[in-house]
């Protein structure tokens, strides 16, 4: 592990992740930190977790209350989700997509050569692909119902509207 003595906290969150180190982690968060901070590259914790393939600071990552899932960095405009489709290992990428998808991860957003995340995917990943498929359909099926609720309450007020008209 890398000397971190006289390192902010925020310089040792960003190696912890680099390096899955839980333990580190969790006596950072025990202070104060800005978990969304950057390194030269303009990488937070969370890409280096996503990038190293850091389940468990990931996940510590996640659950902080101040994290932003999308943060994109300064030389490829890349995602942490950008860098998790592209981990060499297929049961670690993933875990790795799945959490940041679960987290919320914007599957829209384009890198610097105007690809998803999706897209730099590899072709014959049909398990991660159907992660996208599901996510996708879950989104689809929550603006529907949220169409739904406002047709719903314009429902409710005209009937309110018109039970009031026969009086």
């Amino acid at each position: 592990m890398a000397d971190t003595a006289g390192a902010s906290p925020e310089q040792r969150l960003l190696a912890a992740a680099r390096q899955d180190n839980v333990e580190q982690v969790e006596k950072i968060f025990e202070g104060s930190v800005n978990v969304n901070c950057t390194d030269g590259l303009g990488n937070t914790p969370l890409h280096n977790a996503a990038y190293y393939g850091s389940f468990e600071v990931l996940e510590h990552i996640l659950s902080h209350k101040d994290c932003d899932v999308d943060p994109v960095n300064k030389v490829d405009k890349a995602t942490p989700l950008h860098m998790a489709v592209q981990i060499e290992d297929p049961d670690v990428r993933h875990v790795i997509v799945s959490s940041l998808l679960e987290a919320g991860a914007d599957t829209l957003l384009k890198n610097k050569k105007g690809q998803t995340a999706e897209q730099l995917l590899k072709s014959d990943d049909s398990n991660v692909g159907a992660l996208f498929k599901k996510f996708r359909a879950q989104a689809s099926i929550s603006r529907d119902d949220i169409a739904n609720v406002f047709l719903a309450d314009d429902d409710d007020e005209g009937s309110a509207g018109s039970a009031s008209d026969e009086d």
